[in-house]
């Protein structure tokens, strides 16, 4: 994600490479910042330095231990804006260090950023106001579109947007298979999955029309679409898949305690 991140800033012309540095242990990832243009370091306390907002792309078990690293290098002045799954601007206020006003902003992005086409959602924490959100807000938009939602909102959010580009492809995946098992081509059957995805999304994305009502100008009564659709309602695909997002809503939440 910081990766996906970086690159939409970088060609929405947000910020320059030069105003940039990306802190990574590994090696592999502080070149793959630098072919950027990005300055990068082993050491987050040394980006931290001076930082005007500083972005934590770190997966949720190991905030723990960047935070840690971070207290005493970061002050007040610097806005703190986490994409960790399920972790809270109260821990990470408690863990940079108490009695401070830090301004924290968790977002929620997805991979979809790497194309233009990402989804994020950003909510306020610990003392942030709108000129925070503002700022998060355009570090995020030059690749995704953004909405504001409560922070007791981005469990939810995280389960729908932020995983859900993997639900995506398990489907196309499977159509993939299908396509195979009915006598097409791998080839055959991936190009027609996925171009009938794109398409299906940009006809959601252009109408003020609900997916149901899509779903049913496709669906003759007693055709072959109809067919599709009874077979998976009777398998009960429609409460599996609700179930499915619960399941990562209560995973979210979890990683935060």
């Amino acid at each position: 994600m910081a990766e996906a991140i970086a690159r939409g800033v970088l060609a929405g012309k947000q910020f320059a490479a030069g105003r940039m540095i990306a802190a990574d242990v590994s090696a592999d990832r502080r070149k793959l910042f630098e072919s950027l243009g990005i300055k990068t370091t082993e050491s987050a306390a040394e980006a931290a330095q001076d930082a005007q907002s500083m972005l934590l792309s770190v997966k949720p078990y190991q905030m723990e231990q960047v935070l840690a690293g971070l207290n005493g290098h970061l002050g007040e002045e610097t806005l703190i804006i986490s994409i960790a799954a399920g972790i809270g601007s109260g821990f990470i206020a408690r863990h940079l260090g108490e009695g401070k006003n830090w301004r924290i902003v968790r977002a929620m992005p997805n991979t979809p950023m790497l194309v233009g086409e990402g989804m994020v959602a950003i909510a306020p924490g610990g003392a942030a106001g709108p000129a925070d959100l503002a700022e998060a807000r355009k570090i995020f938009e030059s690749a995704a579109q953004v909405i504001e939602v409560d922070e007791s909102k981005m469990d939810a959010v995280t389960a729908l947007s932020g995983s859900g580009p993997a639900y995506f492809f398990f489907l196309v995946e499977q159509m993939f298979r299908a396509g195979e098992e009915m006598g097409l081509t791998p080839e055959e059957s991936r190009t027609l999955a996925i171009q009938t995805a794109v398409g299906a999304a940009k006809m959601m994305s252009r109408s003020p029309d609900s997916p149901s009502e899509h779903r049913r100008r496709v669906t003759t009564p007693n055709g072959t679409t109809h067919a599709a659709i009874s077979h998976m309602e009777s398998k009960n695909w429609p409460e599996i898949t609700v179930e499915a997002l619960k399941a990562a809503k209560k995973r979210s939440t979890e990683l935060g305690k």
